[in-house]
């Protein structure tokens, strides 16, 4: 019988949430999806991610492995407490996240970085399942997000956009943000991801590189026009990754290990 559990992607425009397969990295029901307010200040997008739960729970099936909720949030974080805020309020910084989620929710809240939990998808049960090594998960769009895993161990927040090129942020001028707003090619931009996954290749001698964001539905516009050594392949969950990832890791808690028959990944 499979085991659902409930995971949740807070980002600077959108709240997701959805009841996850957690045997089968899959989605048991439709998400549901309500905007990040305004402001994105800790109280009100702790009050529209209660709302996002609320109808998934209402719209079932239940969450058999416990009641905790994962939560992907786009920010360092550690023991409960975001360190830092990408796109949301400066409010963040130094919140106790994990407290002021399970008050909102009337659940028990674990919270990690966003490309943390995504990359846990990713590396379980989508483009890195099955490889042994050190993978690096890069998220390419507004910023560059990154997580990084060893052994199928993660080595929690990394910030690997933050790679200085030209004396500057690497995601500055690589991120698809960056594509759109210069309005560059698809040859353009690829020169720019080319120094990029150079220097993380430089730097990590990585097993495998797996590019998401949204951008990476379309892969095939410049994926190919990259020369690493290291395989550097699209992701294969997508949008879906942060709320798998999350649920996965709510799950791990609950049942205190393993949630199938893959090989142990810890996670923050």
């Amino acid at each position: 019988m499979s085991r659902y559990a409930l995971g949740v992607d807070i980002g600077g425009s959108g709240i997701k949430a959805a009841v996850v397969d957690v045997d089968a990295g899959e989605l048991a029901a439709d998400r549901v999806r309500e905007k990040t307010p305004k402001g994105a200040r800790p109280g009100d997008v702790a009050e529209v991610a209660a709302s996002v739960v609320q109808q998934v729970l209402a719209a079932g099936p239940e969450p058999t492995t416990g009641p905790t909720v994962g939560v992907g949030f786009p920010a360092v974080v550690q023991h409960g407490v975001t360190r830092t805020a990408a796109n949301v309020h400066d409010d963040w910084v130094d919140a106790p996240a994990a407290r002021l989620l399970t008050e909102a929710l009337g659940r028990p809240a674990v919270v990690a970085n966003d490309a943390d939990v995504a990359g846990l998808a990713e590396v379980r049960f989508g483009a890195g399942r099955d490889v042994e090594g050190t993978i690096v998960v890069t998220t390419l769009g507004t910023g560059i997000g990154s997580a990084l895993f060893v052994d199928g161990r993660l080595v929690p927040n990394t910030e690997f956009g933050h790679l200085e090129i030209d004396g500057e942020d690497a995601e500055k001028g690589a991120a698809d943000s960056a594509r759109e707003r210069e309005d560059l090619s698809w040859k353009d931009w690829a020169r720019r991801l080319q120094r990029y996954y150079a220097l993380l290749e430089l730097l990590l001698q990585p097993d495998l590189i797996i590019v998401g964001g949204g951008v990476s539905k379309k892969h095939d516009k410049f994926l190919p026009l990259l020369e690493l050594r290291t395989p550097l392949v699209p992701a294969e969950l997508r949008n879906e990754a942060g709320i798998i990832g999350a649920a996965v890791m709510a799950a791990e808690l609950d049942t205190g290990g393993r949630t199938d028959d893959t090989p142990a990944r810890d996670v923050a």
